[in-house]
């Protein structure tokens, strides 16, 4: 699990553009599945590392057991 020293989320807080309100979930990018945050405006954060399926990277957000 991640230190809270080592956590970057953005998890609680709005975008300052659209005014929506940025939840932890799992994300996808070409490198992979992470745990992060975004909007309708696109990604904001990557709080984990990456991982080759979308359930693992659910465990890991279900668990709190992620960090970069």
């Amino acid at each position: 699990m991640a230190l809270d020293s080592e956590k970057l989320t953005y998890a609680g807080k709005t975008c300052p553009d659209c005014g929506e309100i940025y939840v932890l979930k799992v994300c996808q990018s070409f490198a992979g599945y992470y745990i992060g945050t975004e909007c309708e405006c696109g990604p904001n954060s990557r709080e984990s590392g990456y991982y080759p399926t979308s359930e693992l990277a659910q465990e890991a957000l279900n668990s709190g057991e992620f960090g970069r």
